[in-house]
């Protein structure tokens, strides 16, 4: 193991968040020396970032309290060509307005994790489109065209692995790598950015707009990458029978967010901790050493930190009150989630199951009925393991709604309107 003298690859390293680094040395020493202002880019293609860029957005977080000035790029540009790193088809194509009004959200939540401002060592926040709408295609081939080649290209992953599962891959998403590149460019030369950071699977991309800046303005630039995220099982990191674990309040409520962390798999405890929250190290250690029944108490711990810093103490306080007494003392609260169903569906009579599924606690109708059988399905506190019952209005539970459990981490209440 490479020893860093830098704070900020130290904190890195110890943490798990280093998967490849190019010129390892120089940027230790780089970091070392003074700030080094470092960026990653960010997509706007919905109105909130998922859980899956927490990582990416921790390590803006680690590289300012380091001492080191975060750049967050919001892809304005490059959100109207698409990214064909790691997806299987492309992906719809946004208007201007659209963009804008997502970056604008997305703000909101980078300012839950960095200190914006002017300062050396503030964040800014940058929109790749001021820089990329104004180059003219001719100019952009003649300029930057000449820095690549085809062969190059096709041998990168983001591109071998759409090929290779004869998916189409448009002339648009080809020119993303080229874009990137560019932008690394451009803010080395506006803000003096020597470090792109980002998912192992922008090696590729990252890779290019260092060797551009190496080569066209002989100036020194790094590219460091994290892993990809998966738990323990082998699950997409942040993949729920609801959907995306999106980071917005309006689109992910703070109960739901510390509901997710709550659940985490035993085994990814430790590294979550490490990864999503600013607690020490030694008290990490201490936590991810708990066993049996303490390793739900460290769980808890993990939701109330995570939760707190996207959405403030007294959010991560009252759903973790809201989930205690919903589980522990079986008591139904209004802060829990509710999906509204029309009551007449539900007064002709719905299966368990269906009425399960609904209410975002399995992905179908086989998936409800298996969790009932195995025991894992509760409706108003009481356990049934016939996913085929029939539910009516007869059924509401005394507050006038159903209750629904998956085990012992999920619960939804079902109202009818």
């Amino acid at each position: 193991m490479t020893k860093f003298k830098s704070s900020f690859l130290q904190t890195l390293q110890a943490r798990g968040y280093i998967h490849q680094i190019t010129h390892p040395d120089e940027l230790d020493a780089a970091a070392a020396g003074g700030i080094v202002p470092a960026y990653i880019g960010f997509d706007a293609t919905a109105s909130s970032l998922h859980v899956g860029s927490l990582i990416q957005i921790m390590m803006l977080r680690r590289l300012q309290k380091a001492g080191h000035k975060p750049i967050v790029v919001m892809g304005g540009g490059t959100t109207k060509v698409g990214d064909p790193s790691g997806k299987d088809e492309s992906r719809q194509l946004l208007d201007d307005a659209a963009i804008q009004r997502n970056i604008a959200s997305i703000r909101t939540v980078f300012e839950k994790f960095l200190a914006f401002g002017s300062g050396p060592t503030d964040a800014v926040m940058v929109d790749n489109d001021e820089w990329l709408s104004k180059l003219g295609y001719i100019d952009f081939l003649r300029v930057y065209g000449v820095h690549f080649t085809i062969n190059r290209m096709l041998a990168f992953d983001s591109v071998k692995l759409r090929l290779d599962r004869e998916q189409p891959l448009t002339f648009i998403e080809f020119n993303y790598m080229l874009m990137q590149a560019v932008d690394f460019l451009e803010l080395s030369r506006r803000y003096g950015c020597l470090l792109q950071m980002g998912g192992s699977d922008q090696w590729g991309n990252i890779l290019n707009g260092v060797e551009l800046i190496r080569r066209v303005d002989a100036r020194p630039a790094f590219g460091l990458t994290t892993p990809l995220l998966a738990t323990s099982s082998g699950a997409k990191m942040g993949k729920t029978a609801q959907g995306a674990v999106w980071l917005n309040a309006d689109m992910r409520s703070p109960y739901d967010y510390w509901q997710f962390w709550r659940n985490t798999e035993d085994g990814d405890v430790g590294r979550f901790l490490r990864l999503f929250t600013d607690l020490p190290l030694d008290e990490i250690a201490r936590l991810e050493a708990l066993e049996g029944a303490g390793i739900n108490d460290a769980k808890k711990v993990l939701a109330d930190e995570a939760t707190t810093m996207l959405h403030g103490a007294d959010a991560a306080r009252t759903a973790r009150e809201t989930a205690e007494k919903a589980f522990e003392q079986g008591v139904t609260s209004a802060d829990l989630p509710t999906v509204e169903i029309h009551k007449g569906e539900i007064a002709a009579g719905m299966p368990l199951a269906t009425l399960a599924m609904r209410a975002g606690l399995a992905t179908s109708g086989g998936e409800a009925r298996r969790l009932a059988q195995g025991g894992g399905l509760r409706l108003n506190d009481a356990q049934e393991m016939d996913g085929g019952k029939i539910i009516t209005l007869a059924d509401i539970g005394p507050d006038g709604v159903f209750k629904l459990a998956a085990g012992r981490k999920k619960i939804v209440l079902v109202k009818p309107v």
